[in-house]
């Protein structure tokens, strides 16, 4: 899909999660979700299989995120996959994300991490990003099982590769 198609879906989720009220759920709902897609072949095979009638993709995405997230995501979601965008979803998240983090004057942190963390450690991981970097963050947590342990986060240009991959790396070159 062009850059222009996948700014204008972009705007669009971003003014009706405006609208609604719950900007910055649905936007932190979204990403999980394109996340989700992108990590799970059968899934994203599934949402983007064009000889499935897209009621049945749409049926999918609400049978998947019921009860999970809010209505005003699901129906987002539904809406793009039974336009037959699902392919495009992660790419018009992602500036979803960028625009509502622009429209809080913050930066998107991405954080890749083998297990989820807690409100507790995403809130000190946050603080700690966040006065590293010297800026305010929206930080989005993505469990990854190939980071083995410790975490990587990505801000702006800016990776901080923090894995027990990378410590045992440096440990085998100063070896």
């Amino acid at each position: 899909m062009s850059d222009a198609r996948i700014e204008a879906y972009s705007r669009a989720l971003f003014e009706v999660a405006q609208a609604e009220g719950n900007l910055q759920i649905v936007e932190d709902e979204l990403f999980r979700m394109a996340r989700a897609i992108e990590a799970n072949e059968k899934l994203r095979s599934t949402l983007t299989d064009a000889s499935i009638p897209a009621a049945r993709r749409q049926q999918v995405v609400e049978e998947l995120l019921g009860g999970k997230a809010s209505n005003t995501s699901i129906q987002l979601v539904s809406l793009i996959i039974g336009a037959g965008r699902g392919r495009d979803l992660p790419a018009i998240v992602d500036r979803l994300v960028q625009r509502a983090s622009s429209e809080q004057q913050r930066e998107v942190a991405e954080v890749r991490s083998a297990v989820a963390l807690s409100d507790d450690q995403t809130k000190r991981l946050a603080e700690a990003l966040s006065k590293s970097t010297g800026r305010k963050l929206n930080l989005k947590v993505v469990i990854d099982p190939s980071v083995l342990g410790g975490l990587v986060a990505t801000v702006g240009d800016e990776v901080i590769d923090d894995t027990v991959r990378t410590r045992l790396e440096q440990l085998k070159t100063r070896i």
